[in-house]
This record gives C-alpha cells, sequence and structure tokens, in this order.
C-alpha cells in the first residue's frame, strides 16, 4: 500500500515539474525574467510543505481512493512529494524517485482514481489561491500523465 500512496504522490509531484519547467522564466505579462528561481516565487519549501500536507491530508480523507492508502508512509510520501517539487522548482533538493509508469504497473488504478486525485489537487491549489493560469498548466501537465498511470478505464472495485 505505501507504494501505491508514493505513486499517487509522483503524479502529482511530476505534474508540479511539468508547470514548473512550463512556468520558469515568465512573468504574469510573458516577459522573461531570469532574476527569481520559480522555487522562491512559489514561497520556498516552508510553501510547498504546506501545499504537499493540505493534498494529502485532503487524499487520506477522500473516501473515493484512501483505501488505495491505507498502509502508506505518510511522512516519507510527504517528504518525497515536497523534494520532488522542490527540485523541479530550482530549489536545492534532490529527488530520486521512478517514473509513472513503472510505478504504477499492475495497480490497476482507474480513471476514477486518477480524476479524484485531481480534483482534490484543484481544492488544495484553490485553498492556497493559485491562479487560473497555474492551475490550468498543472491540470494540462497531469492529462498526459494519465495514459501512463490509469491501466482500466472502469472505478475500481473495493
Amino acid at each position: 500500500m505505501s507504494q501505491r500512496i508514493a505513486s499517487f504522490a509522483m503524479i502529482i509531484g511530476l505534474a508540479l515539474t511539468v508547470s514548473a519547467c512550463n512556468s520558469l522564466g515568465s512573468t504574469p505579462s510573458g516577459h522573461t525574467s531570469m532574476e527569481t528561481s520559480l522555487y522562491d516565487r512559489l514561497g520556498g519549501k516552508t510553501a510547498i510543505t504546506a501545499v504537499v500536507d493540505d493534498f494529502v491530508g485532503r487524499v487520506a480523507a477522500d473516501t473515493r481512493i484512501n483505501g488505495k492508502f491505507a498502509n502508506a508512509n505518510i511522512p516519507r510520501l510527504k517528504s518525497m512529494l515536497v523534494d520532488q517539487i522542490c527540485q523541479a522548482s530550482g530549489g536545492p533538493c534532490a529527488y530520486t524517485g521512478r517514473d509513472m509508469k513503472s510505478t504504477h504497473a499492475g495497480m490497476s488504478v482507474s480513471s476514477s482514481d486518477f480524476d479524484a486525485l485531481v480534483g482534490d489537487l484543484v481544492a488544495t491549489l484553490n485553498k492556497f489561491k493559485v491562479p487560473e493560469r497555474e492551475k490550468n498548466e498543472l491540470l494540462g501537465a497531469l492529462g498526459p500523465m494519465k495514459g501512463d498511470i490509469v491501466e482500466k478505464p472502469m472505478a475500481s472495485m473495493q
């Protein structure tokens, strides 16, 4: 089960990685700015940790998918997510996790499971008042990952 929670966490981390790469160096007006890293613009490790804490708590309370995380090592999950997002945004952390396809192989993740996780992420981003542009970039990054993660088109039977 801890592999499953780590896997779902990796979804979010990789989505934020792609979003961070797309946003890096751009200002709201679309002009390039190399003065401040995305890591710093996000608020650094403290802000990233707050988002991860809220998101993981939200997933744990979500009866649609929390059964997949029943035996997860939550502190390890949070640490991995924070490091992944930190590194992806130009911060001082190092992430050493696996890719989405190999991580989710054989886990029978359904489209409904994936969609529930995305919904929890959107709720967390809304709570932290992430602007629409950044939310859309993040969700756009999640879409292509769905093919590497989802193995079943229908909902999981638990």
